[in-house]
């Protein structure tokens, strides 16, 4: 069978899960973006030729508008979007430094390592609120607990929300960090050194570890979606400066998908197993149970607040200097304009 066949009924569950929250002041705003100015002959006039966008797996948002080509339609033949695949929050992170990409999806953990890392990053929108990360070890195995895994390798991607997991994991369980052995792999390669045993335990993200859990047979031992920070939609300081224009119509693009996905369960859930190259099973698992895309894509409280849990742990594990650095760059993250005069309307298609 083809992947764009109708999948299970239970796909509609979505519609409800994709409910609409009121809205959430944003912090620290700046001047609204400006709109695109009319030349003479009353086209459009675009402040660049290119727009350099990422997608990812765990961002279904990004897989909705790729697919579906609103951002080629509405900025038509004047600029060029080229389409970046990032295969983590730590990669996404990486193009974002390297200027390879002008707007890039990570989680909110990532997106504040960054930031505290000297990353001139802001988050302009919120694409999601996932339960993405979890503890999972082999069917055979006899770990039961994250307790158990004092002693013992576990795989993990680092700057990315699945290493925070594990390290607010291990906090919680009173398992010291250097009592476990931690691979930095990223998260494909974390899931076939679980599955081939050079791991007891990989520290998984979605939909590569639902994909494992069906493939595999292997279990999630340890889940809470609490220690999931959202899905962020970041973008450069430089492209927020030069291009307002383009960052507005991204956050539009990300306001239709939200809208579309409401209508098009069933589709949201086919494109995810077709890019990802899963199970339309395991897709419509990862979509109707362990995402909420339904969430206010305005940053602010919600989010400051699981990330002032998250901040410490980043200087108690050595990955930023102290705290008043996290502080620094919690209060400099968030740039809410944007999100806030989102209209998804202004899309074409």
């Amino acid at each position: 069978m083809t992947i764009r066949t109708a999948v299970s009924a239970t796909a509609l569950a979505l519609v409800t899960a994709l409910a609409l929250t009121g809205c959430v002041a944003g912090e620290n705003a700046e001047p609204e973006a400006a709109d695109p100015s009319a030349a003479s002959d009353g086209e459009v006039t675009w402040s660049a030729d290119t727009l350099d966008i990422d997608f990812a797996t765990y961002n279904p948002l990004s897989l909705v508008i790729k697919d579906q080509g609103w951002l080629e339609e509405t900025l038509g033949d004047d600029v060029t979007v080229n389409w970046v695949q990032s295969a983590g929050s730590n990669k996404a992170n990486e193009a974002l430094r390297a200027g390879a990409v002008d707007v890039g999806s990570t989680a909110g953990s990532a997106a504040l390592l960054a930031r505290s890392n000297g990353s001139p990053i802001h988050t302009i929108g919120i694409y999601s609120q996932p339960e993405w990360a979890a503890i999972v070890v082999p069917a055979t195995s006899d770990i039961t607990s994250v307790a158990d895994l004092a002693g013992k390798s576990v795989a993990a991607t680092k700057g990315t929300d699945p290493y925070f997991f594990l390290l607010q994991s291990l906090e919680e369980a009173g398992v010291p960090l250097d009592q476990v052995e931690v691979q930095n792999l990223q998260h494909a390669d974390g899931r076939t050194a679980l599955e081939q045993g050079s791991v007891a335990a990989w520290s998984g993200l979605d939909p590569i570890m639902a994909a494992s859990e069906a493939e595999s047979g292997t279990k999630l031992v340890y889940r809470n979606i609490d220690f999931n920070t959202y899905g962020f939609l970041n973008a450069t300081q430089e492209f927020l400066d030069a291009s307002p224009d383009l960052a507005q119509v991204v956050v539009d693009a990300y306001e239709k998908a939200r809208e579309w996905a409401q209508e098009n369960p069933e589709e949201v859930v086919a494109i995810l197993a077709e890019v990802a190259g899963i199970d339309p099973a395991v897709a419509e698992k990862v979509i109707v149970e362990r995402t909420n895309l339904g969430v206010d894509p305005v940053p602010g409280d919600a989010q400051r607040e699981v990330l002032e849990v998250v901040g410490p742990i980043f200087v108690e594990s050595g990955d930023v200097p102290n705290q008043a650095t996290i502080d620094k760059a919690l209060d400099e993250l968030f740039e809410p304009a944007f999100a806030e005069k989102a209209d998804a309307s202004t899309i074409a298609g």
